[in-house]
């Protein structure tokens, strides 16, 4: 089988019964997998928007393909393809963020991790390597014949354009989404028909911790700003604390059940948007039912691709852009590490340095990062635990800097904020010790005058 991309169209044109059309393009799984071919690169769409029926079938043509690669992003299925290291000579995957099952499968050699800031992971990776098959999620094709891509447009789009087959998963239960999620059923080449529950993400109460960082963060964001969250008991405690806000509006790469609320409490309106007014723009969505419920058949939310959201220069555009994210440790000077604990590769830079610089560009913008104080971590692999500061002299050994020292703007633990906007090293090592947990304190002074932090 080949790619019958844009031939359909030229060889009927508008003429063409579109149910024709699509029936053409019917394959089993089965017959989708036949198309993988040793030494394929295949790319999946992201988390929730991820193909489920075919990944999960991956495995089984293991005996007669080699050497595979598949591109991911948050995937949430333990799929055997790479959880399974006896797969291993017949496919790897390459993850632009990873989740628990990649960290796991990691310790295989199943996975690896690609280096990347969101607006440029399609058009760097690419570069690197053309996608032979691009596998994604869409709700059914409506009377004019388009497909929406439901959840994600986050490198969808660029991906569908550089393959050479397309394959989608067509599921009645994904949300129709508005925005770059259109699509052509012309420019798709074969579709599964698939009938399983969007896959959905936990909410996370957040702690009474998580409550007191969410009110600092709210205090920073004034009437009329656009923000952008992330995930995690952090971001949806601001989302809590923002109910008493005004005219907020949504310019972010993640939509979360957090906006929801503050849409429906009437606190987002997008009023004062420099950039699509009115609309709660984002790459991909990624939630509860609620959630989904919300952005199906919505012209408020656009789902718009990374490359154009995420891209500093447009972030910058938005009148009180303010980026909110959370890193894992930060040293003295403000190099946050947001991604590995030491070495081992956690999570992913994501758009955390894209929405930090965009942020800082904009009139009246602010980025912030926060993190608690301390971890509780085990000594040395044992079941023996220590509290330690996770505002440090020096990044662990190892750690990946996220988001460089030049970038960093506002901090925020549970014990205040620092602004290092523009400040010295001298004046960045007295900020955040003030931030620190007061334990920690007089051993980071001693140690960053021992080291000549200054």
């Amino acid at each position: 089988m080949g790619s019958k991309r844009n031939q359909m169209g030229k060889m009927g044109g508008l003429e063409m019964d579109l149910e024709r059309i699509y029936k053409s393009k019917l394959l089993s799984v089965e017959e989708a997998l036949s198309l993988v071919k040793s030494d394929y690169n295949l790319v999946s769409a992201l988390a929730a928007a991820e193909p489920r029926e075919f990944l999960s079938n991956l495995h089984t043509i293991a005996d007669r393909v080699k050497n595979v690669n598949v591109s991911t992003c948050l995937p949430l299925g333990d799929y055997e393809y790479f959880m399974n290291p006896k797969y291993k000579e017949s496919f790897h995957m390459d993850g632009w963020f990873f989740t628990p099952a990649t960290r796991k499968a990691h310790k295989n050699g199943t996975v690896s991790f690609i280096p990347n800031h969101l607006h440029l992971a399609a058009k760097k990776r690419i570069f690197h390597r053309k996608p032979n098959i691009f596998l994604g999620t869409g709700a059914p094709m409506d009377k004019h014949g388009y497909v929406s891509l439901s959840l994600s447009t986050t490198y969808e789009r660029e991906m569908i354009d550089a393959s050479d087959i397309v394959i989608i998963e067509i599921n009645p239960n994904m949300p129709r989404t508005f925005g770059d999620s259109v699509i052509h059923i012309n420019d798709i080449d074969y579709v599964i028909e698939v009938d399983y529950p969007v896959s959905e993400l936990e909410i996370v109460e957040p702690s009474e911790k998580d409550k007191v960082i969410g009110k600092y963060i709210a205090d920073l964001i004034d009437d009329g700003s656009t923000i952008q969250l992330g995930i995690g008991g952090i971001p949806n405690a601001v989302a809590k604390e923002l109910m008493h806000k005004k005219d907020l509006g949504i310019h972010t790469e993640m939509l979360t059940d957090g906006m929801v609320d503050l849409y429906n409490a009437g606190v987002i309106t997008g009023r004062y948007k420099t950039l699509m007014p009115g609309k709660m723009v984002t790459t991909f969505v990624l939630g509860t039912k609620k959630l989904y419920d919300f952005v199906d058949d919505n012209p408020g939310v656009n789902v718009m691709r990374g490359s154009w959201v995420n891209d500093p220069y447009i972030i910058g555009q938005n009148y009180k852009m303010v980026s909110i994210n959370t890193t894992i440790e930060i040293d003295l000077t403000g190099q946050c590490a947001s991604e590995s604990i030491g070495h081992v590769q956690f999570s992913g830079t994501g758009g955390q340095a894209d929405t930090a610089i965009g942020a800082q560009n904009s009139v009246g913008g602010k980025s912030i990062i926060a993190l608690y104080s301390t971890a509780n971590v085990r000594v040395d692999g044992s079941d023996e635990r220590k509290t330690i500061s996770k505002i440090v002299p020096a990044l662990a050994k190892g750690a990946a800097v996220s988001l460089s020292r030049n970038d960093v703007d506002y901090v925020v633990t549970e014990y205040g904020v620092a602004s290092l906007r523009g400040t010295s090293i001298r004046e960045r090592v007295k900020a955040l010790i003030n931030i620190a947990h007061p334990d920690f304190r007089e051993e980071l002074q001693r140690e960053a005058d021992e080291l000549m932090i200054w």
